[in-house]
């Protein structure tokens, strides 16, 4: 990824109010990049991009995807040439208890976005992010490549593998620059987000309550935020430049080694806090949630020369250095910059 490619594009991007939003829009509004914004208001409290908001200067357009209306004159009031589309219900729980909206998110929001696309004047490149459950799980203990079949447990996963399909759909019935990105479970500084491992365990540190796991003993692709908007990035400026043979899905995970347990990134977060590691099995039935989840990351290697320089250990460490400096009354943008500095140095050095 060129730092310089981005100065003065101008980019239209959904979902700049979520977790990987935020980050994804001081990144490249710190570029140079002209970003237009468009989301519904941030879904938690606190929120990241609330709190970097002031500090970075993009387009914000408080909108719903599942708007076809509202999307087309975003599209085109932004006059983008590279649009990222992260708007999503993201949630495998809150699929379970929500699914219409979810598949009139995920898939309706998505063919809007594309159609919006369609219509506009300079859209040259565009991505998509689904999710690395979009694959119909076999529970395998190897990586599900790119060519697997799309499927889907639940009504978020299955969502995410439509979204895929209508994906391919644009592609081939309107020659349109599509690519998409499936990534692994993503940590980070400033994710909020309810039934998620890490913000579930901050908020039970923060409140003095007593841990607790659903699936202590779930094997998860761990990736810091930062590995997965490079390779992001780094998609989008192959897509733009060199159009057509990277208009394909591509996964963003950890190497294999990075594969961890629920209760292994439990402990190695509480030790970086220096807090105490017990926890409770949460009580209850559970929806369905898979047990085993790896993702092949040979194409991004070999077609982008992206990896991930971040390890599970690293990746967790991070988040909590981000905690510790954010509850300290640091400023929050300063502190994502910093991180953002750090890795583009160890990447630099790699």
């Amino acid at each position: 990824m060129n730092p310089a490619f981005w100065k003065n594009k101008r980019v239209f991007l959904t979902g700049h109010t979520g977790f990987k939003g935020a980050w994804l829009s001081l990144w490249l509004a710190s570029m140079g990049a002209n970003v237009t914004g468009f989301a519904l208001p941030p879904h938690t409290d606190p929120s990241l991009y609330e709190d970097i908001k002031k500090d970075i200067s993009i387009k914000s357009i408080i909108g719903d995807v599942r708007n076809l209306k509202e999307m087309q004159a975003a599209v085109k009031a932004s006059d983008a040439e590279i649009v990222i589309h992260m708007a999503a219900q993201a949630l495998v729980r809150e699929g379970y208890e929500n699914p219409v909206s979810t598949y009139e998110t995920n898939v309706m929001g998505t063919a809007n976005l594309l159609e919006s696309c369609r219509k506009a004047d300079n859209v040259k490149s565009i991505l998509v992010v689904t999710t690395d459950k979009c694959y119909e799980n076999n529970e395998w203990v190897w990586g599900y490549r790119e060519s697997e079949p799309m499927g889907g447990y639940d009504p978020y996963s299955n969502s995410k593998g439509c979204a895929e399909l209508v994906v391919s759909a644009y592609r081939r019935s309107y020659g349109l620059n599509i690519a998409s990105a499936r990534a692994g479970n993503v940590i980070g500084g400033g994710d909020w987000s309810k039934d998620r491992l890490l913000p579930d365990v901050i908020r039970a540190i923060l409140s003095g309550r007593k841990i607790e796991l659903r699936n202590p003993n779930a094997i998860r692709p761990w990736q810091h935020v930062l590995d997965c908007l490079y390779g992001y990035l780094t998609l989008c400026e192959a897509l733009y430049e060199r159009g057509q043979a990277y208009a394909e899905g591509f996964n963003f995970g950890p190497f294999d080694s990075n594969a961890k347990s629920v209760s292994w990134v439990l402990n190695c977060f509480t030790n970086y806090m220096g807090v105490d590691s017990i926890y409770e099995q949460q009580p209850g039935v559970h929806p369905h949630e898979a047990h085993y989840l790896k993702l092949d990351i040979s194409k991004a290697m070999n077609m982008l020369g992206w990896q991930p320089i971040w390890d599970a250990d690293k990746s967790i460490q991070m988040t909590a250095n981000w905690l510790s400096k954010s509850q300290g009354g640091e400023n929050v943008s300063k502190i994502c910059m910093c991180q953002i500095q750090e890795y583009m140095e160890q990447r630099c050095c790699k």
